[in-house]
């Protein structure tokens, strides 16, 4: 820093401090208010759903479950069907939460399998046609 020896000299360099001392407290008032405003309970949880909504592992795991669930609940009504008999019934729940566990546990290789299915499925067709 040079040495100030007039007073013109000392009321410019006043006027400097104060107008970078001031932009350096619109800055800091600015950064209070976005800190601020991030840790306002709805920014919170709207954070953590977008976290939550962005995670594949989760949304894998919940797509798992829910195949689980789904395949479980058709095996049950498909074994059980109308039938009043308790026993069947209690059979079918235990299938039920058998099958689920397992579609559950083995959703990404349930769905490799599915997938080449599909492809061998869709593969065979497109050969039909070319050859006709």
């Amino acid at each position: 820093m040079q040495n100030i020896s007039t007073v013109s000299e000392l009321k410019n360099a006043i006027e400097f401090l104060k107008d970078q001392q001031s932009a350096k407290g619109m800055v800091v008032r600015e950064h209070f208010y976005l800190v601020y405003d991030s840790f306002k309970p709805v920014n919170l949880l709207a954070g953590s759903l977008n976290d939550i909504a962005r995670s594949p592992l989760l949304v894998e795991n919940i797509i798992g479950i829910g195949m689980g669930l789904l395949t479980g609940t058709m095996s049950k009504s498909l074994f059980v069907g109308a039938s009043g008999s308790k026993f069947k019934g209690v059979l079918g729940t235990i299938m039920q939460y058998g099958i689920t566990n397992f579609v559950a546990n083995n959703s990404g290789f349930l769905k490799a399998v599915g997938t080449s299915f599909i492809k061998n499925v869709v593969g065979r067709k497109t050969k039909k046609t070319e050859i006709l």
